[in-house]
């Protein structure tokens, strides 16, 4: 199979996460290294000021720091199940419009794989900078995430 047929991390993350699909989210880069996640403006998804709501933001950012997880640790996924473990998140400045989030890995790929290959269950934190389109940061947001060995 060449990769040209092979599905895209956004295509695979709206498969497979209902939520991908419900909010519209757009997989505008899927790096190892960055992830960027576009979520369109919705009036479904508005708060009572008028811009995404705050659940709607976390869930781009989430999503944003799985899309950079898939990319990352893909290859690893024959014996490691990776899980959001906590997360945190700021929002710093009113978002109005389209929102996009921007996630880039908080430890390097081969040091988190050698604990793995160690018989360990790393940690790693995924942050994650949400943006409007003039470029104002929103929100910031850390998700620590693990990678379950399979037993």
């Amino acid at each position: 199979m060449s990769s040209e047929t092979l599905p895209s991390i956004g295509e695979m993350m709206a498969a497979s996460v209902p939520m991908v699909r419900t909010l519209n989210l757009e997989f505008t880069e899927t790096t190892a290294e960055r992830a960027v996640v576009r979520m369109p403006d919705q009036p479904d998804f508005h708060n009572h000021v008028g811009g995404p709501h705050a659940g709607a933001m976390f869930t781009l950012a989430e999503s944003a720091s799985g899309a950079i997880v898939m990319t990352a640790f893909g290859d690893q996924l024959s014996r490691a199940v990776p899980l959001a473990v906590r997360a945190e998140i700021g929002y710093k400045k009113l978002a109005m419009g389209a929102v996009a989030a921007t996630a880039e890995l908080g430890r390097p790929v081969a040091e988190v794989v050698a604990e793995l290959d160690a018989g360990e269950r790393p940690e790693f934190p995924v942050n994650v900078s949400l943006t409007r389109e003039d470029g104002a940061v929103t929100g910031e947001m850390t998700i620590v995430w693990t990678l379950r060995p399979n037993k």
